[in-house]
């Protein structure tokens, strides 16, 4: 999973994931220019190294190029939360701490997913999905099948977690890791 985006890359990115539709580095200058003040030359590098990161993917046009997303931006957080949890010398922990900084509404949304994630077990709708139901795409620097998604149990929150909790669940190996610096 690669680092978190950096304050411009996530501006850019927006944009992008908003528009849904191929973008090009004028669009994206002229609608940052709304808020800031800001060189083209920026804005196409940060294009560039988006691209190189393998956030968005990119096709000739004239002499421009035209960026799209590589995937989601539910996707992207999805990624960095898993990366998150997964570091954690207590997994089990810091879910606790999360649900405990969670705002009810939030919560909410969490027992909805669940409840999705359930239903989609129980049909087997992993094992076979149809047109309407492709996969999430993977999270660029990821491997395809790679992410992991925890048991539908193990997902649920508590219903009002106490903060500071912690659990007795030891974190994971130093192999399951990726590393942070990327």
């Amino acid at each position: 999973m690669p680092r978190p985006l950096g304050e411009l890359e996530d501006a850019v990115m927006t944009r992008v994931w908003q528009w849904n539709r191929p973008v090009t580095v004028r669009e994206v200058l002229e609608d940052l220019q709304q808020e800031r003040s800001i060189a083209y030359t920026t804005v196409m590098t940060v294009m560039d190294n988006l691209h190189q990161k393998g956030w968005v993917r990119r096709e000739a046009e004239g002499r421009a190029y035209r960026y799209t997303a590589v995937s989601t931006r539910a996707a992207y957080s999805a990624a960095l939360m898993n990366e998150a949890w997964s570091t954690s010398d207590s997994p089990a922990a810091a879910l606790v701490a999360f649900f405990g900084m969670m705002s009810p509404e939030q919560r909410e949304a969490l027992r909805d997913a669940i409840r999705l994630v359930r239903h989609d077990e129980e049909s087997g709708a992993d094992q076979a999905p149809g047109p309407a139901q492709q996969p999430a795409p993977e999270a660029p620097g990821k491997a395809p099948g790679a992410a992991h998604r925890p048991s539908a149990a193990a997902a649920e929150p508590p219903a009002e977690p106490a903060p500071g909790a912690a659990s007795g669940t030891e974190g994971d190996s130093a192999a399951d890791r990726s590393d942070p610096g990327r």
